[in-house]
């Protein structure tokens, strides 16, 4: 068996609006539990109560994931502002 070997680099990711993104995500998960929660007997009696619970379980990991982007977030901010400062020209002494 051959090792396969990449033929070109794998591109850069994309980067967009992550916190927000994970936010919005989360919230639908959420807002999908509280809408079922009145239905729960029904689901119950058709063996799909299941479906409340991943909708709860979508929520909480959410909330995981909004703490690890905006922690992400900002040591990407602190990084970019530290780079910054270490290339800008030293004009304190003349």
């Amino acid at each position: 068996m051959e090792k396969w070997t990449p033929k070109h680099e794998a591109p850069e990711p994309l980067e967009g609006p992550v916190v927000a993104t994970v936010t919005g995500g989360t919230i639908l998960w959420f807002v999908l539990f509280v809408v079922q929660v009145p239905f729960y007997g029904w689901f119950d009696d058709r063996g799909h109560a299941w479906w409340i619970w991943v909708c709860l379980a979508g929520a909480g990991l959410g909330l995981i994931g909004i703490w690890f982007v905006r922690g992400r977030d900002a040591a990407i901010k602190r990084a970019a502002a530290r780079a910054a400062e270490e290339s800008a020209p030293d004009t304190a002494h003349p």
